[in-house]
């Protein structure tokens, strides 16, 4: 019977045994099934350590950067593929950085993807965005999301498709005749490219606005430039609209204008104008061209003419208002074509050679292609008694005066040589003299003006009596005479008198109105003496 229990113990411990030894044999993956088991971990390969990323608030027009980890959580290396980003309207994105491409994500390792986001409208915002790559999911998500705020002082305004800054174009407020030209910006505010069809500004045309800009079309966040210039052609307010067509949902975008156009009072025109940039400006020494009273002779007075611009200036042409009261300039100096450089200055020498008795009012014209065009010098003076206009210097010929040939001047008349008058021969032989007689030297650079004033009161064939600044004297046909300090060969025509230096010619007429009282003169003298050195005129 012992036995017996002695073998059931046995038994009974075996299986005992055996149950303990399977059970323990169970707890190690070596003995488990072999298609159950792989070679790496459970994971899904490339996976997001935050799936849902909050990008915080982003100021319209402002970039903010967003970084995005992802961990492998795969038994194996992972290598990233390509990227997609799928933005809300309100802001555009790009990646910055992608870390995870620079070479395959070993098991447990992170790397790092940085998105750049620009906020384009207020309100949420939010991006998908997909990557590929070799890991057992093959794709990878991540959300990022968050809001636009709107900018200072916008929150009452409607946005569109299509931003205009400024919202409102004012002008403000114009009192002096000018242009005015404003900028306006577009920008598309969207995540898609608008095309803009027609770019306009609707006002009456009495508004005087007009508009320059090429904006065609516009990628997201892109921006372009349109200029609004104001003319204004009334008097009081002026309004209208700036409308951009567009192929954006809103369809339209527009700026309300606005400015007003209040004149001042008109002036008188003051003689020198205000320097424009870039442009001349001619002014003169003097305001005013004053002879004074009780002129008597001919008179003269010399102004500076300045350029006090910035740029140069042409002198076109000068004139002299008034025809018949003796007043006239000298072209040695200032004249018609001369170019005047920045604070250049040029001499403008006026006469004035009263043709009757009282007040002068005259006026010089200089035309120019400077500031305003015209400089206008008043001349005024009072005179007491004329000047005869036939007893006027003439200028016969310049220093390129030619020489004549006596072969090609014909014999004087019969009567003229009973006369005692020079022969025409004789004259050119004369004047051929004076033309190649070079004079004393040291005499003025301009020396017909030493005639000036001087007038013929007896008059003959071979000598006559002239009479001016420095009083009255004799001169000689074909002899030397020093007038001004100008030494001068006289040669005495039926005429005038002739004044010959260097290559200088001028004339002295002599006045037919005093012949009558020459011959009355002459004709006391022949009853009282001989009447030899008698002066006569001839006729």
């Amino acid at each position: 019977m012992r036995s017996r229990y002695k073998i059931l113990y046995a038994g009974c411990l075996f299986f005992s045994a055996l149950a303990l030894t399977s059970s323990t044999l169970a707890q190690y993956p070596g003995l488990d099934d072999p298609g159950a088991r792989s070679s790496g971990a459970t994971g899904e390969g490339l996976a997001p350590v935050a799936p849902q990323v909050d990008g915080g608030t982003i100021p319209i027009g402002a970039t903010a950067q967003v970084v995005l980890l992802f961990k492998n959580d795969g038994g194996r290396p992972v290598e990233t593929g390509t990227i997609r980003l799928y933005p809300s309207s309100t802001v555009s994105s790009a990646v910055s950085l992608n870390q995870c491409e620079e070479e395959p994500l070993p098991s447990g390792a992170e790397c790092a993807i940085a998105l750049s986001v620009k906020g384009l409208q207020p309100g949420p915002w939010r991006i998908e965005m997909l990557m590929s790559h070799n890991g057992r999911s093959r794709l990878v998500t991540s959300t990022i999301s968050g809001s636009v705020e709107a900018a200072e002082g916008a929150g009452e305004n409607l946005t569109s498709d299509i931003e205009m800054i400024p919202s409102e174009l004012d002008f403000g407020s114009l009192s002096s005749s000018q242009t005015l030209v404003e900028p306006i910006i577009l920008r598309n505010v969207t995540s898609t490219p608008i095309k803009i069809s027609n770019l306009y500004i609707d006002a009456s045309e009495q508004a005087g606005y007009s508009l320059k800009g090429e904006c065609e079309e516009l990628a997201a966040g892109q921006s372009c430039i349109a200029t609004v210039t104001w003319s204004p052609k009334l008097k009081g307010r002026s309004s209208g609209v700036l409308v951009a067509k567009h192929s954006g949902p809103a369809g339209l975008s527009s700026v309300p204008l606005k400015g007003e156009y209040a004149p001042e009072a008109v002036n008188e025109a003051e003689t020198f104008p205000q320097a424009v940039p870039g442009k001349g400006l001619l002014v003169s020494s003097q305001k005013e061209v004053d002879f004074g009273g009780d002129i008597n002779t001919t008179s003269t007075i010399t102004v500076s003419l300045v350029n006090s611009g910035d740029a140069p200036l042409t002198i076109e042409d000068i004139k002299v208002s008034g025809s018949d009261n003796g007043v006239s300039y000298k072209t040695e100096g200032c004249a018609g074509g001369d170019i005047l450089e920045p604070i250049e200055a040029c001499p403008l020498t006026i006469s004035w050679s009263p043709t009757r008795v009282g007040e002068l009012l005259d006026d010089i014209q200089i035309l120019h292609d400077g500031a305003r065009g015209v400089l206008v010098l008043p001349v005024r003076g009072s005179a007491v008694s004329t000047v005869s206009q036939d007893q006027k210097a003439i200028v016969l010929s310049d220093p390129s005066a030619v020489i004549l040939s006596s072969d090609e001047t014909p014999e004087p008349s019969q009567s003229a040589q009973q006369a005692g008058v020079p022969s025409s021969q004789q004259e050119a032989a004369a004047r051929n003299a004076a033309l190649a007689y070079n004079g004393s030297t040291g005499a003025t650079s301009n020396p017909v003006g030493t005639l000036d004033g001087y007038k013929i009161t007896s008059f003959s064939p071979t000598r006559a009596i002239i009479n001016g600044p420095g009083g009255s004297r004799i001169v000689f046909h074909n002899e030397e005479s020093v007038l001004g300090g100008v030494p001068w060969m006289t040669l005495i025509k039926a005429d005038g008198i002739e004044f010959v230096h260097k290559k200088h010619r001028v004339l002295l007429l002599f006045d037919r109105s005093l012949s009558s009282i020459n011959r009355v003169v002459a004709s006391s003298s022949t009853n009282s003496s001989s009447g030899g050195d008698a002066e006569s005129s001839v006729q």
